[in-house]
């Protein structure tokens, strides 16, 4: 269910934003565009909206923008600790993708640079699962790392790796990185209508709705 990279967020729960903000060389181009990655996510939610895995909460605190009734989510403890700082007022659950707190109906999902922590078995669970949670015209809008094909991420594992990214070239061996063509069967599979985005050479957008 992703928790077996809570090691990583505890070592990194201090630093996360200084990477986000492009001052880690090696993941520059991954948080290329950041700000306008996460309102992108932001500006497609609506009503009551759980986000998963909030980090630090630099989508949390776009949509606690918005008039929406926000359930966060965050497994990693060192995580919660900071986004509890920032927003005292907010309940952060301690839960993941896959478990959470009984929910009436919801009517957006949402999630940034944190699915790729399932495997895709789990990522469809995961799909089946928001189904039954959604409302009728409910949606799920996630932006995270995917490639166009598995050539792609080998690909890029070697050009960051021809960079002496190595810790970055570790990161897209170890995790789940999925490809859009699966991440498109798993939707259709579990009965939604999807349409992707490129937001940078990294990220893609995600935004699914129950058909």
């Amino acid at each position: 269910m992703g928790r077996e990279f809570m090691h990583i967020f505890d070592e990194w729960a201090d630093s996360y934003d200084t990477t986000v903000q492009g001052r880690d060389e090696q993941y520059k181009a991954v948080f290329e565009h950041y700000d306008d990655i996460l309102d992108e996510v932001a500006k497609r939610t609506n009503g009551v909206t759980i986000e998963f895995g909030i980090g630090t909460g630099n989508l949390t605190e776009r949509v606690l923008q918005k008039d929406v009734e926000l359930v966060a989510v965050e497994p990693n403890k060192s995580m919660r600790l900071v986004a509890e700082k920032r927003f005292p007022y907010l309940t952060i659950h301690d839960g993941d993708f896959l478990s959470f707190p009984k929910l009436g109906k919801v009517d957006t999902i949402i999630s940034s640079y944190a699915f790729h922590h399932l495997t895709d078995d789990e990522k469809k669970r995961a799909f089946e699962l928001y189904y039954s949670l959604l409302s009728e015209s409910g949606e799920i809008v996630f932006a995270d790392t995917m490639f166009v094909n598995e050539q792609a991420h080998e690909d890029m594992i070697n050009t960051v790796k021809a960079k002496q990214f190595f810790d970055l070239a570790e990161d897209l061996n170890r995790e789940y990185y999925t490809t859009v063509p699966n991440m498109k069967k798993m939707l259709h599979e579990t009965g939604y209508q999807v349409q992707f985005e490129k937001l940078n050479d990294f990220v893609w957008l995600t935004h699914a709705k129950k058909s």
